[in-house]
């Protein structure tokens, strides 16, 4: 059996998918990278991105609680799309911003924001900008960087249903009014 074959057979029986096994060209669906692998008949395969969002937040105050590489950071990167990984003064963070229809659904925003934040016990830094520009900023204060907590609450803040909040208008550019 060729190593292929073998592993188109694990990504259709064993549910990977979205992985690529390297040196194969095979590609299966519905999986980005992660930090954590598992292995199936001796290869080593990805976690699901769906796995991410189904997690829980860690406390904080764990004593085993570091924060992450970069490197680190950027193989869960595929897992949260829309996210930047910044480096803020040394600090690596996860930031992603929005644009709302209007001052109040930036509120609106956060308050689904927040309803999930609470529910892990982790909180972002929230930032209405000006009257319609949502920002986030994700990592962990109490080790001063990123953990595998901010990736799963940028993981379940993806997951929101914000689609009736957020401005369909695409910026466009200014126009010469003579």
């Amino acid at each position: 059996i060729s190593f292929t074959s073998l592993s188109q057979t694990l990504c259709r029986n064993h549910g990977s998918s979205n992985t690529h096994v390297a040196g194969t060209g095979v590609m299966c669906s519905n999986l980005a990278v992660s930090a954590k692998t598992n292995t199936h008949y001796g290869i080593k395969t990805l976690s699901s991105a769906a796995v991410l969002s189904t997690k829980k937040c860690v406390p904080c105050n764990t004593k085993d609680l570091r924060p992450m590489t970069e490197e680190a950071a950027n193989q869960l990167m595929p897992q949260v799309s829309g996210w930047d990984l910044v480096n803020d003064c040394g600090t690596l963070k996860l930031h992603r911003s929005w644009k709302v229809k209007t001052f109040t659904k930036g509120l609106e925003f956060f308050q689904e924001v927040a309803s999930v934040a609470e529910a892990e016990g982790h909180h972002p830094d929230l930032h209405l900008v000006g009257w319609n520009n949502v920002k986030i900023d994700i990592w962990t204060h109490s080790v001063g960087g990123l953990t595998e907590n901010d990736f799963i609450l940028a993981a379940k803040v993806n997951g929101l249903d914000v689609q009736h909040l957020l401005s369909k208008k695409l910026s466009k550019p200014a126009q010469n009014s003579g």
